[in-house]
This record gives C-alpha cells, structure tokens and sequence, in this order.
C-alpha cells in the first residue's frame, strides 16, 4: 500500500485506483455508479458514468475482470421541470412529487419522464464507448432486492437514526423513517410520512407540504412486500453497494465533505451493517463559467450540443487529464474550445513510452491521450487548419486534396460545418474570401512562389514590407483587406498559402 502512494504521483488517477482495487479487495471486481436521470446531461453527469468506465478499463488492462453496474435513479421524486420540458409545464405539473419513473414522457419518446433523460444518457454511453449494465433502480424495488434492507433499517431504526444524524450534523423530523412510501391514491413519494411500522409493514400520512407539490392527505399502509417505498438517500446508498457488491464507487466532492452522504455510507456500512467498506474516490465539479452545472436551471452547455462541436475523444480528454479531485470549469466559446483542440492535436505528437523522461503536465497529456483516444488519432492536419481551407473551397473533396488528408477531412467534415453552422469560428476565422487587391499588395504576390510554405511567406511580409518603406503591420492589414475584407484574419502567411500562390496570382489578374 505505501509502495501505491509513492508511485501514484506518476500514474494516471485511473491506474492508481485501479491499483488500489486489485491490491485491497477481492475478486471478482465490481464498480458501482450512478445518477438520476432528471433534465438533460451535461459534462457534469457525463463525468458519472464516463470515470467509472475508465476505472474499469484501467483494471481490465491487469488482466483482471471487473463488473460495471451504473444505476439509473428514477425511483426519486420528479420535484422540477427543467428548462428543456419547460413547453410541457403544464402537462408535467400535475405529476410533481411522483417518482421520475411513472412520469409520463411528454415527448411520447420513453417509457417515462425519467427514461427520457435515461435514454439520451445510454446514447451518449455509447458515443462514448462506455458499456455498464444498466440497472433501473425502480425494478430492483419491484423486485424486492431492497427489502432485506428495508426491514433491517427498520427494524434498527434508533441506531440508523442516530448515525444518519451524527453523520449529517444535523438532528431529522421527530416522523423521520429510514423509507419513503409511494401514496396508494396519489402516487407520490415527496409528500408522504411514516406514522407507525412493524419490521415489514408500515402506516403512511400523505400529508407533507414540500413547497414544489402538496400531499392528498390519503392516510394508508402497506407492508414492505408490496414495494411501494424506497429508502432515503443516506440509506439507499450503501444499500446499493451491499446488492451490487461494490468494490469500490466514486461521487462527487459535495458527497464526501463534512456532513455529506460518504460520511453516512461509511458509518452505516461499517458500523450498522458491519460489512466491509468499498475504495471511495471523490472527484472535482465541472463548471460553467465558474458556477456548477446543473440539469434543472440548464446552466451550461450540454453535451448533446458539445458532441456536435469537438470529436468525442477530445471531450474524454478534456475530462481525464486533469487531476481526479480538481475542479474543471468549461467556458466552452470558440477559442477556449480551439484550445482544447489544439492541445489533444499537441498531446498525440507525445511519445508514451517516454513517460519518465517528461515534465508532469506532459505526463498527464500523453496518458490522457491514451485514455481517450488508444494512442491514436483520426487527423493529421489541424483542426483549425481544415476550418481555414472550407471557407477558402467550400469542398471537401478540395479541402482533403490541398490538406493532403483526406481521412482527416472526412473525420472533421461534421465538425467543421457544425461550426459555421453555429457561427462558433473565432474572429479571425469569419470571413469570406474576396480578393480586391491594391497595388501594394499585387506587387508583394508577385515576388511569391509556389514552393513557399506559410512560414516562409509570413516572413517575406516583413521582408517587403521593410524594403518598401511600409511598417509591417500596415502590410498585413492590407493583405487582409485585400483578400478578405477585413483588418484581420488567419495568419497571413498561412492564409495565402492556404489559397496557393499561383491560385491566388491568377485571381489577383498577376
């Protein structure tokens, strides 16, 4: 174990825990995660089931076998409409307070409200080459799995209690109960109370007033058999672990402060259930523009909308280059994802087997490159390159021939037209190219040749701009307005090598 410390300042998080996971527990291996799927995913839910995967490859590259449960939570309570439903406000409203997963789906799309956001969360899995066994937590109630722990918590209610408010530091309801019934008559699940249980029969009042809906006031029971409950958060939690037989299970960093659910978990499963604790591992928030993503408010981009703008392995290494514990803020314009881009492009020239030999930062690159793309990459050519040469060509079949990568081309094409779809090219990138040269500059294009690169061109600005008496600035504005009607655009030296010296001669009527 000491040994592990001192080597996992080297290693990827992933080998580190997957490490841990093979050296601590026994086989067979199981990684356990989870979200409830109630508004649109973003990079935030993303990371949920994205960190566990590579987890799991990480243990698998040991030649060791690893189980992979993600739990779809939609057994919770539907409390908001998110912004993207907010059309069918008045059609969702009704069903507040009931669990995510009788919620119709108004789009007629899934078999409920929660599946709906389900479903758009297996595509983007499989986007995403991630293959858990997805389990709906609503069937596992239906079938019972959870009633063993139903009755246990129940039937130890005074020590549960004790250790949900030790570890929560704060003291619960005097009607407080380790279940939450499902309302016979409403079919709500925020609004109701338990008023009296035996080991595996309860009495309820759905009477409670959660701000957001009201209970009907139905006064009923049930018994623990009829599975019409789930357990609260802080119970439901190690409950899971114990059935899927967790070895080891992430969660966010809110999770795991003072007072969190981690604390309530490891006091419950090791001192209340007196089971053997699971590896936790805590990881950052993802921001946007420094605020916490979040499915309701739709704050931040989703990653329905980021998948059209950067190829999927450079939004899996976005995510796992960064230490597992920091806070990663995305301000996703066009020049911040340019530099994502560009810094994957930079990562894929890093030899991996030359780990040792790096500085940290390009450590964390060349290993990242590995996770999300197997040392491998689908372009040669810059992105930015092929956003220059398609508003110069407007043609693929052009742009793969001057770019000499036509696999590239075809990769990018998507992403490449998604960006000027959206108008998402940075400044210097918007233009069109309509050559109206003044005599300054037909004279400098006249001294080029065809066998100079857009260094060598950039240079000979500032040599004929020097020779002529003309400050090189001046030289490059002209240029630009020349070709493309503006004071700035593409490097220069590249734009026009981009064109082609003789293209543009015969343009410019030299």
């Amino acid at each position: 174990m000491s040994e592990l410390k001192s080597e996992s300042k080297h290693m990827h998080w992933s080998e580190w825990l997957a490490q841990r996971v093979i050296s601590e527990k026994k086989e067979p291996y199981v990684i356990s995660g989870g979200m409830t799927t109630s508004g649109p995913s973003h990079l935030g839910t993303l990371c949920e089931f994205l960190f566990p995967s590579v987890i799991r490859d990480a243990i698998r590259k040991h030649g060791k076998d690893c189980k992979y449960y993600f739990v779809a939570d939609i057994l919770d309570a539907f409390d908001s409409v998110p912004l993207a439903m907010e059309k069918y406000h008045s059609v969702l409203e009704p069903h507040l307070g009931k669990p995510l997963c009788v919620v119709p789906d108004p789009t007629g799309q899934s078999k409920s409200f929660g599946d709906h956001y389900l479903d758009e969360a297996r595509s983007l899995m499989t986007k995403f080459n991630v293959h858990p066994q997805i389990i709906r937590i609503n069937e596992y109630y239906e079938s019972g799995k959870f009633d063993d722990w139903a009755k246990f918590y129940l039937e130890n209610e005074a020590q549960t209690r004790s250790i949900v408010e030790e570890t929560s530091g704060k003291a619960e309801k005097k009607d407080w109960s380790p279940i939450q019934p499902i309302c016979q008559q409403c079919g709500k699940i925020a609004t109701t109370r338990v008023t009296s249980h035996t080991i595996d029969a309860y009495a309820y009042s759905c009477d409670r007033d959660v701000k957001y809906t009201k209970g009907c006031g139905y006064v009923g029971q049930n018994k623990i058999s009829d599975h019409k409950y789930k357990l609260v958060w802080r119970l439901h939690w190690p409950a899971w672990k114990q059935i899927f037989g967790t070895s080891i299970e992430g969660a966010g960093i809110d999770h795991h402060t003072k007072g969190g659910s981690e604390d309530t978990c490891c006091h419950i499963t090791k001192d209340l259930m007196k089971k053997e604790y699971h590896i936790p591992y805590r990881y950052g928030f993802i921001l946007f523009q420094g605020k916490k993503y979040s499915k309701s408010k739709g704050i931040g981009m989703g990653v329905s909308d980021m998948v059209k703008l950067l190829p999927i392995e450079v939004i899996k290494y976005m995510l796992v280059r960064p230490d597992l514990e920091e806070n990663i803020d995305i301000d996703p314009n066009s020049e911040n994802l340019l530099k994502t881009i560009e810094d994957f492009e930079a990562s894929a020239k890093l030899d991996p087997s030359k780990l040792d030999s790096m500085n940290r930062s390009d450590q964390k690159k060349a290993i990242a490159f590995g996770i999300s793309a197997d040392n491998k990459t689908a372009w040669k050519v810059g992105f930015l390159d092929f956003l220059l040469y398609y508003q110069l060509y407007r043609n693929w079949d052009e742009v793969a021939k001057y770019t000499g990568d036509p696999q590239g081309a075809a990769y990018l094409r998507p992403y490449v037209e998604e960006w000027i779809a959206r108008d998402f090219q940075p400044e210097d990138y918007k233009f069109k190219y309509a050559p109206n040269p003044s005599e300054m500059v037909k004279k400098f294009v006249s001294t080029l040749n065809s066998s100079m690169d857009g260094l060598a061109i950039h240079n000979a600005v500032y040599d004929f701009a020097k020779a002529n008496g003309i400050e090189g600035r001046a030289m490059f504005i002209d240029i630009y307005r020349s070709l493309i009607a503006k004071d700035k655009g593409p490097r220069a030296g590249k734009l026009i090598a981009a064109l082609g010296v003789d293209r543009l001669k015969k343009d410019l009527g030299i």
